[in-house]
């Protein structure tokens, strides 16, 4: 009857929109299908009034967490957790006389008042296992058969389970319904007497030292050396190592071959992307310049494309916009630029010119002479206009270290100049300085140069310049493609999207 359920502990889920309610059952009407909780809690919360009604067709689902003993309708029994059935409530039910498992939906209409197995006759029962879990069913025997052979599984279990437990602690009763077959497994696999579990613990250092590791790689390294097996070499063999800026694959880079010209060149440079740039000899290089100039490119325009390139690339060496840029006013570079009486010491003042205008602190050297250039007195005049610094002995050059030195001293011409005195003693203070060097459009000669550059800029095609020159780059000055034609040069331009690249030696 239903009077046998009063003082059970339900917990009644009723949806999203009125929650859960837990409490004891105080009455079951199955005429109006209503159940009646007291002393309730709402969402885990005591509430307020004593007693809730429910009706059967708000009730979603239904569990009983505690049933009470047999004759006692406040106190709860043992402790367990259960789905059963509520008249007119959807939930899963009990087993049935058949012995399948099964569950209900909640109906769209009210159907008529069914009774509440009676807790005695459900102790009676067995549990039942539907037919969708009859696989699971009997891989549990199986393993727990497994199991059950194991003797030191069940002593690690029983030793763990007794040095865990506190001393005060009582070990609660088993609940729940449990048939014969299920009980028997329990106690084949956990059942063993606590004075079978060994009193000393596991010897793990004893057992490793009996394995010796260095005898069991010899045997597998004896096997694979008989059997061919082995592919990453023996173990004296030591494998490449790579530095973080070397390819692991080797392969040779593309050659192009763009650029032809009439005689064969004394050495030759190749770009990043594998395009190869011979050297001209300068006969050849001071002829491709005449006939530029023929054609409208004029020394004035010349010397203004070299100085763009030279100060694009001093930029760049000096740091760039890391370091040039309005927020770093404190970090202003300085840079010594030496030049010589010639055209080469015209673009290196038109150079000073660019990187004065970019806030560079630029000190312009240059000896004083009765009769100048008229293409130096012109790029000295614009010089003048900037904050740069033009002086003309050795003593007012800085005494500490510069950023950048931009040789210019040397010309292809004018050997002589190497013999003045105020040569010799740039070139020591150049030296003493110990900042690195860029040389624009150095000349090639037998005798060794005073400075040693670390960069060195070629203009339009590069000369066979030496080691001393340092890492060589290629600056475009504007020559036009028919121009390198005239002179018996099939040209294609190696530049791309860049007025300045560097080039490699082959």
């Amino acid at each position: 009857m239903a009077t046998d359920w009063l003082g059970s502990i339900v917990s009644i889920n009723c949806g999203e929109s009125l929650g859960v309610y837990q409490g004891r059952v105080s009455a079951v009407d199955q005429v109006s299908q209503t159940i009646s909780l007291t002393r309730p809690f709402h969402n885990g919360v005591k509430c307020l009034v004593p007693e809730v009604t429910f009706r059967a067709g708000d009730i979603t689902e239904l569990k009983i967490l505690e049933i009470p003993g047999p004759g006692d309708s406040r106190q709860c029994g043992d402790s367990q957790q259960m789905d059963t059935a509520v008249p007119g409530v959807g939930c899963q039910v009990g087993p049935s006389q058949n012995g399948t498992g099964k569950v209900l939906k909640k109906p769209t209409s009210s159907s008529a008042p069914q009774n509440i197995p009676r807790r005695t006759d459900m102790k009676s029962q067995d549990i039942v296992i539907s037919p969708q879990q009859q696989c699971s069913k009997s891989y549990m025997d199986r393993h727990m058969e497994t199991l059950s052979q194991s003797k030191g599984f069940r002593r690690r279990h029983n030793s763990w389970s007794s040095s865990s437990r506190h001393p005060n602690q009582v070990t609660p009763k088993k609940s729940g319904l449990k048939n014969g077959q299920m009980k028997s497994k329990d106690d084949e696999c956990f059942g063993d007497d606590i004075d079978e579990i060994p009193d000393t613990d596991f010897d793990f250092e004893g057992n490793l030292a009996l394995f010796d590791k260095a005898a069991v790689f010899e045997e597998i390294e004896t096997y694979e050396r008989r059997s061919g097996t082995r592919s990453r070499g023996t173990p004296s063999e030591k494998p490449a190592r790579y530095r973080h800026d070397e390819n692991i694959l080797e392969s040779e880079p593309i050659v192009y071959r763009r650029i032809v010209v009439p005689q064969n060149p004394n050495k030759e440079f190749c770009t990043d992307s594998g395009l190869v740039v011979p050297s001209v000899s300068y006969e050849l290089h001071k002829k491709l310049l005449a006939v530029a100039e023929k054609h409208g490119l004029t020394l004035e325009r010349r010397l203004e494309m070299t100085g763009v390139c030279a100060s694009q690339m001093a930029l760049s060496l000096l740091g760039g916009p890391n370091r040039l840029n309005p927020k770093n006013v404190h970090q202003r570079p300085t840079v010594a630029l030496l030049c010589g009486p010639h055209v080469k010491g015209a673009q290196g003042i038109s150079c000073g010119r660019h990187l004065s205008n970019h806030d560079v602190h630029v000190i312009l050297f240059l000896p004083n002479f009765v009769k100048m250039l008229e293409s130096i007195t012109n790029e000295l005049n614009l010089f003048s206009k900037t904050q740069g610094q033009q002086v003309s002995s050795v003593k007012d050059l800085p005494d500490t270290p510069v950023d950048l030195v931009i040789n210019c001293l040397d010309c292809h011409e004018n050997a002589f100049l190497r013999d003045q005195p105020w040569y010799k003693a740039v070139v020591d203070w150049a030296n003493q300085n110990r900042a690195p060097v860029l040389s624009i459009d150095p000349p090639i000669s037998e005798m060794e140069l005073g400075i040693d550059a670390k960069w060195s800029l070629a203009l339009g095609l590069p000369l066979p310049l030496g080691e001393r020159a340092g890492r060589v780059y290629l600056c475009d000055i504007g020559i036009p493609q028919k121009v390198f034609q005239e002179v018996g040069i099939n040209y294609h331009s190696p530049f791309g999207c860049k007025f300045v690249i560097p080039l490699h030696s082959t």
